[in-house]
């Protein structure tokens, strides 16, 4: 089997690449050839199956040589991140948007050629939700983005939709939350606060937050993301509804609640408040979100607010599957 991941240097990108080569898709072994895109990769990977090209995937001369074969699996996960995409908008627009619909359609054109359709799993994001939500959010809560970044995604999941309704593409698209917990050196996410709790408190340095203890945000760790990337490429055609999208359910918490389980793990340490409105708003105000077609489909959240914990440092399970994940 030949997979395609983009973004495959980037903070879900590298592991997910470790748990291909280590369990495959369908089966161990089944990853015959694994082509990793990105800008740049901290490290090669010494295994033969892997070919890892650094460039920008919006660009033909960077994606071509990789599609010279056909590609049976895609995981698109490259994307400039919001908050700089806001920042820089013709950018934004020509990876974000330019970028994934040329990626789309030079996948669907390779199917023409050789008779399948690639199976594509799209990272999302619950940006296509806007600012403005209700009391609560389930599978039928109309999008409404208030960012490029959310136009951008759910314009990917609409035109990766018609390529599957035409039968060039095998579309899957999961609207992800905010990953926990980043490295530092992540730039350009408005909820980068998330991550800085989980790293602080595990030095127990002092943090001043910009949102308040009542924040409420929805919570995956990076291992629970990467379990429901893998389980979109799993589903059959069977179990898929037509328009092939998904928001997987999350640990909806308050920022108190996660310093609490923090202060439970390491110990106290100094956090102050300054809430800015903007980042409030945005990444503050999230509702309780329970998407039941992601739970019938088998999607899964981290289980307890201490396996969110433990699971977004990776302190047990170091990235590999954790059976105590669940619904």
């Amino acid at each position: 089997m030949r997979v395609l991941v983009t973004g495959a240097g980037g903070f879900i990108g590298s592991a997910l690449v470790s748990r291909l080569l280590h369990e495959g898709i369908a089966e161990a072994g089944d990853v015959s050839v694994l082509l990793l895109l990105d800008r740049q990769f901290d490290a090669p990977r010494d295994d033969a199956r892997v070919t890892e090209v650094a460039g920008d995937f919006s660009r033909p001369e960077t994606l071509d040589p990789l599609l010279s074969k056909a590609v049976d699996v895609v995981f698109h996960l490259a994307s400039m991140p919001g908050a700089q995409a806001e920042a820089e908008p013709a950018e934004g627009d020509r990876v974000n948007l330019w970028g994934t619909l040329a990626l789309f359609e030079r996948l669907a054109k390779q199917a023409a050629v050789h008779g399948r359709a690639a199976r594509v799993v799209f990272a999302s994001s619950v940006a296509v939700y806007g600012e403005s939500l209700p009391p609560s959010m389930d599978e039928h809560t109309e999008a409404r983005p208030a960012m490029s970044y959310g136009v951008h995604k759910l314009i990917g999941e609409w035109v990766l939709a018609d390529w599957t309704r035409r039968g060039n593409l095998d579309g899957r698209s999961l609207r992800l939350p905010g990953i926990v917990a980043r490295p530092e050196r992540s730039s350009g996410h408005g909820s980068a606060f998330m991550s800085e709790i989980f790293r602080t408190a595990q030095r127990r340095e002092a943090y001043t937050c910009p949102v308040s203890p009542a924040a409420t945000a929805w919570w995956m760790s990076r291992g629970c993301c990467i379990d429901n990337l893998l389980h979109a490429a799993r589903l059959s055609e069977e179990d898929l509804h037509a328009g092939r999208v998904w928001t997987p359910p999350v640990l909806h918490l308050s920022v108190e609640q996660i310093v609490d389980a923090l202060v439970r793990r390491f110990g106290s340490f100094e956090i102050g408040y300054a809430p800015v409105d903007r980042i409030e708003q945005r990444f503050g105000r999230q509702p309780p979100l329970i998407d039941r077609r992601a739970m019938e489909a088998g999607f899964r959240h981290d289980g307890t607010i201490d396996e969110l914990v433990s699971n977004a440092l990776e302190l047990e399970a170091a990235g590999l599957p954790s059976e105590s994940r669940q619904t």
